[in-house]
C-alpha cells in the first residue's frame, strides 16, 4: 500500500512565474489561495474535533467526509469570494457541509462558537439545511439529487415571478453537485422538462472527482454526461486541466502528455498521482508498453517532488482556471450552463485520490500534518484571518458584496385577506374534485387573491378539473407562442403566453413536487409571495414523495390535491387506487392533511390552505384528497342546521365533527346502546346509511366526519404531552361528548385501516378499522366497497359486533 503522506497534494503557493497569464492581479490570487487553504483546514479540523476531540457518549463513528469536503474548496472559494454577488442563491454538495460553513465563518456569518458544533445537537448540520443551521442556508441538502435540481426549479420560479410581478430580490441560481447525483433519476427528469428550458440564469457545477461512495468510477462517464447535458440545451463547459498542466501541454512534447492523460482510465489516474516521483515518472512516461519520448520531454524540467502535484494538477483545483470558466458560464445567454469542474477527491489531504476515501478520517497524527503543511500555528487552529492582512480584506470585501442591505419587500398579502369562504355555487350532488376546480374559477375572480396563485400539474390538468382556472388565467410562457389552431381547442383553451398562470409540466411528480417546493419559497428565495396549487393522480404522490419530504424539510407552504383516490376509481383498477396516501397526510411533518366530503368543506381547507401560504412563519403545505365520487350534498344540512355555517368550518378546520347525533333523531333509542361511526371523505354516505338503519334497530349511532384526522391526532398528541388527561373542557368535546367516550368506534376510510385505528385511544374505547388493506382491481364501486369490507352491511356488521364485545367487558 502506498505510504500516505501529508504535503504532497496540499493547494499550491501561488508563484507568479510559474503562472500562465491572468485576468486576476497577482495579490488578489494570494489571497484567494490564502482563503482557500484556510477553508481546507477549517472543514478538516471540524471533521476531526467532531470525532476525535468532541465528548462522544454514543460511542459510534461521528463522520463527516473530510475528503469529499477537500475536492469542493477551490470550487466554494471562487464562488463566495469571487464570483458571487447579493441575490445569488447557492445549492451546497451534501458532503462539503463543512467546507460551506468554514466560508460562512471567515465572512463573519457564522460565530466561532458553531465550528466545533457539526453534528451535535442544536449545532451545524450534517447537510446543509434551511431550517436547522445557524448560518443562512438557501437550499436543503443531502438526499442527493433533489438539492441539485431544486435551484433549476427556483430559477423556473424566479423567471416567472419576474414576468408578473417586474421585481424579484435573486439573482442567479447555483447548484455545486457531486458527480455521482448525477445517478438520480430525478435530475435527469429536471432535465429534460420543458418548463425548464431557456433558464439562462441557471448555473449548475458537477465536482467531477470520478469517485462514488465505493469506487472510482469509469472515465466514459463524462462524456456521456457531457453530450446528455448537450443534447437538452445546455452550455457545457468543462474546468478539466490547471494552469501549470496546460503551461506543459504547450511545450514540446506537450500534445503527447496530454493525450496519455486523457486516455488513461480514472482508475490508473487515481493510482498514479499517489505514487512518489521517482514510481510516477516511469509509470506516465510508458505507453503501451514502450517508454514515449514525447511525454517524457513535456515533463522533464517537473522535479520528481514536484511530478505527484503538477499530474493532480486539475481544472477543479486551479483558481484562476475555475474563475475563467465562471466568467464565461456567466456570459451565456439564452439557455442553462453546467461546468464540469474535475477533482480529486480528498485533495490537499493524505489519502488524496484513495478509491476508498469516501469514508476515511485523518488520524490525530496525520491532521497535525495537515496543519503543519498548510501553514496553521498551533492555538490558531480556529483563527479568522486578521481583518488587516490581503486575506482579511478580501473576505470583508465579499462580505459586503454578498450581504448588502435587502432590497425593500413587495408588499406581502396578509392571512386575513383570504375570506373565510367565497360562496361556490354548486348542485345537489357534486364530487370533491369538481368543487376543486369550480372553487378555482371562483377565486380566479378574486383580484386580492388571483395574481399571486400559480398552478401546476404534471399532465393531469384536464383529468384534475383544473380546466375551468386554465381558460380564465392562461398557461405560462416565457414568449408568447402562436395558436395555430384557434378553432380546435377542446374543453382548455392551451394558449401559452407570459401572462398565464398555470405552468404546465410533462408526467414527472418528482418535478411537480420540486417545482411546488421552490414556488413556496418564492417569497424567501425572489421577493414575491406565491400562491402554489398543484394537483396529481392521488396514488402517485408515492412516485413524488422524496421531492414533497424535501419540500417540506425546506419549510415550503404550497397546496397540493391528490385526486382521484382510493378504491372508489373503481374502473382504473389496483395500479391507480391509492391507499397508503391517508397516513402519509398523517405522518409527514410540516404538512396539514384534509379529506373533505362535502363542497363546502373543499371550500373551507382550500382557502385555509391558502391562509397557510400566506403566513410565512407558522405556515405549513397542505394536502387535500379529493375524488371524483359524486356526494350528495344535502347529508350535510343535519350539521349546518345544527351547528351554523361559522361553527361547523371551525369544526371542521379543527379536524371533524358530529354529522349524525343519533339523541336528534331518535330520543327513544337507550343510550346505553352508543356507537361512533367515524368516516372520511367518499365513506361518509356509507356511514350516514348505516347510522340510520342502525337507528331502527333501536342502536344510538353516530356519525363522525373526520376532515382531518391529522389535525385531531395532534390536538390529541398536544394534550397527552402536557401530561394532563383528555377532560369536558377539552375541545375535542365537540366531537365526541364526555358521555360517549367509552362506547365503541368503528372507523371506515378508503384507504388503509390502521390510519384511523389510533382512535379510540384518545379516551380508552374500542375500535374496529375497517380499510382497504390489499391492492384493489377493477371493477364496480359496489363490488370493491363488498370485497373490502365498506359497504354499508359491513358497517352495520361492524356496529353490531363492535356493541356485542363493548357490553361482553
Amino acid at each position: 500500500m502506498v505510504e500516505r503522506s501529508t504535503a504532497a497534494y496540499a493547494p499550491a503557493q501561488f508563484d507568479g512565474a510559474s503562472q500562465m497569464v491572468t485576468s486576476l492581479p497577482p495579490d488578489r490570487l494570494i489571497a484567494l489561495n490564502a482563503i482557500e487553504r484556510r477553508v481546507l483546514w477549517l472543514a478538516t479540523a471540524m471533521i476531526h474535533h467532531a470525532n476525535h476531540v468532541r465528548p462522544n457518549p454514543d460511542g459510534v463513528k461521528i463522520g463527516g467526509h473530510q475528503a469529499s469536503s477537500a475536492s469542493m474548496v477551490t470550487i466554494l472559494t471562487a464562488l463566495y469570494f469571487h464570483f458571487l454577488r447579493a441575490g445569488d442563491r447557492v445549492s451546497i454538495k451534501p458532503h462539503a457541509s463543512p467546507a460551506f460553513h468554514a466560508i460562512q465563518y471567515l465572512l463573519g456569518q457564522l460565530p466561532r462558537e458553531y465550528l466545533t458544533t457539526l453534528r451535535a445537537y442544536h449545532g451545524l448540520q450534517a447537510y446543509p439545511s434551511r431550517t436547522k443551521d445557524p448560518d443562512h442556508v438557501d437550499f436543503s441538502t443531502g438526499s442527493v439529487g433533489l438539492g441539485a435540481v431544486a435551484p433549476a426549479f427556483a430559477a423556473a420560479v424566479q423567471r416567472y415571478a419576474r414576468t408578473h410581478f417586474g421585481s424579484v430580490t435573486s439573482r442567479r441560481f447555483i447548484a455545486v453537485m457531486g458527480d455521482a447525483e448525477l445517478d438520480e433519476g430525478n435530475v435527469w427528469e429536471a432535465v429534460a422538462e420543458d418548463a425548464l428550458a431557456g433558464l439562462d440564469n441557471l448555473l449548475w457545477i458537477v465536482d467531477l472527482n470520478r469517485q462514488s461512495l465505493d469506487r472510482v468510477v469509469p472515465g466514459i462517464r463524462a462524456a456521456r454526461l457531457k453530450r446528455m447535458f448537450a443534447d437538452w440545451g445546455w452550455n457545457v463547459l468543462e474546468a478539466k486541466y490547471g494552469r501549470r498542466l496546460q503551461a506543459l501541454f504547450a511545450r514540446s512534447g506537450g500534445p503527447a502528455l496530454r493525450d496519455r492523460i486523457d486516455h488513461m482510465s480514472n482508475e490508473e489516474y487515481q493510482a498514479l498521482i499517489r505514487l512518489p516521483g521517482p514510481q510516477l515518472r516511469p509509470r506516465l512516461v510508458g505507453v503501451g508498453g514502450r517508454d514515449s519520448l514525447e511525454v517524457a520531454r513535456a515533463i522533464q524540467t517537473v522535479s520528481d517532488d514536484e511530478l505527484p502535484a503538477v499530474l493532480a494538477n486539475l481544472g477543479g483545483h486551479d483558481m484562476e482556471e475555475m474563475i475563467e470558466v465562471l466568467n464565461r458560464a456567466d456570459q451565456q445567454r439564452g439557455q442553462p450552463s453546467v461546468i464540469f469542474a474535475y477533482t480529486v477527491k480528498g485533495y490537499g489531504l493524505p489519502f488524496a485520490g484513495h478509491p476508498l476515501n469516501h469514508s476515511m478520517l485523518l488520524s490525530p497524527t496525520e491532521i497535525e500534518g495537515v496543519r503543519e503543511a498548510l501553514g496553521i500555528p498551533p492555538g490558531q487552529e480556529w483563527d479568522a484571518f486578521d481583518p488587516v492582512s490581503p486575506p482579511g480584506r478580501l473576505c470583508q470585501e465579499a462580505a459586503g458584496r454578498l450581504f448588502t442591505p435587502a432590497q425593500p419587500a413587495a408588499p406581502r398579502l396578509q392571512t386575513d385577506q383570504v375570506p373565510p369562504e367565497v360562496g361556490v355555487v354548486v348542485g345537489a350532488t357534486i364530487s370533491t374534485q369538481e368543487a376543486f376546480g369550480r372553487l378555482l374559477v371562483k377565486l380566479a375572480d378574486d383580484p386580492t387573491l388571483r395574481p399571486h396563485i400559480v398552478t401546476t400539474s404534471p399532465d393531469v390538468s384536464v383529468s384534475t378539473n383544473l380546466g375551468g382556472w386554465i381558460n380564465k388565467v392562461g398557461v405560462f410562457a416565457p414568449a408568447e407562442t402562436p395558436d395555430y389552431h384557434p378553432d380546435s381547442h377542446g374543453l382548455v383553451r392551451w394558449k401559452p403566453s407570459p401572462v398565464g398562470q398555470h405552468i404546465e409540466l410533462g408526467i414527472s411528480e418528482m418535478n411537480l413536487f420540486m417545482l411546488l417546493g421552490m414556488a413556496g419559497l418564492a417569497d424567501e428565495m425572489s421577493g414575491q409571495a406565491l400562491i402554489p396549487i398543484g394537483t396529481v393522480y392521488d396514488p402517485f404522490v408515492l412516485r413524488g414523495l422524496d421531492a414533497l419530504v424535501y419540500a417540506l424539510y425546506s419549510g415550503s407552504k404550497f397546496i397540493f390535491a391528490g385526486t382521484p383516490s382510493g378504491i372508489t376509481l373503481s374502473p382504473e383498477g389496483g395500479a391507480h387506487q391509492s391507499s397508503v396516501t391517508p397516513s402519509l397526510g398523517i405522518e409527514l411533518p410540516r404538512l396539514q392533511s384534509y379529506e373533505p366530503c362535502f363542497a363546502r368543506e373543499v371550500e373551507w381547507t382550500l382557502l385555509e390552505g391558502i391562509r397557510h401560504c400566506l403566513d410565512r412563519g407558522e405556515g405549513k403545505a397542505t394536502y387535500l384528497r379529493l375524488s371524483t365520487r359524486p356526494v350528495d350534498q344535502t347529508l350535510l344540512d343535519p350539521a349546518l342546521n345544527r351547528l351554523g355555517s361559522a361553527e361547523l368550518r371551525r369544526q371542521v378546520l379543527a379536524g371533524g365533527y358530529r354529522l349524525l347525533d343519533w339523541r336528534e333523531a331518535a330520543d327513544e333509542i337507550d343510550p346505553r346502546t352508543v356507537v361512533h361511526i367515524a368516516a372520511t371523505g367518499v365513506m361518509v354516505p356509507e356511514a350516514v346509511e348505516a347510522a340510520r338503519y342502525l337507528w331502527r334497530e333501536g342502536v344510538a349511532a353516530n356519525v363522525l366526519n373526520l376532515v382531518s384526522p391529522r389535525r385531531l391526532f395532534e390536538a390529541w398528541q398536544a394534550r397527552r404531552t402536557d401530561g394532563t388527561a383528555m377532560t369536558c373542557d377539552e375541545p375535542l368535546t365537540w366531537l365526541i361528548r364526555p358521555e360517549d367516550r367509552s362506547a365503541p368506534i368503528v372507523t371506515v376510510q378508503d384507504g388503509a385501516s390502521h390510519s384511523l385505528a389510533w382512535l379510540g385511544s384518545m379516551f380508552g374505547a374500542p375500535v374496529t378499522a375497517l380499510g382497504v388493506d390489499q391492492f384493489g382491481q377493477s371493477g364496480a364501486r359496489g363490488d370493491l366497497y363488498r370485497n373490502f369490507g365498506l359497504d354499508v352491511d359491513s358497517l352495520i356488521a361492524a356496529a353490531f359486533d363492535a356493541l356485542d364485545a363493548h357490553r361482553s367487558r
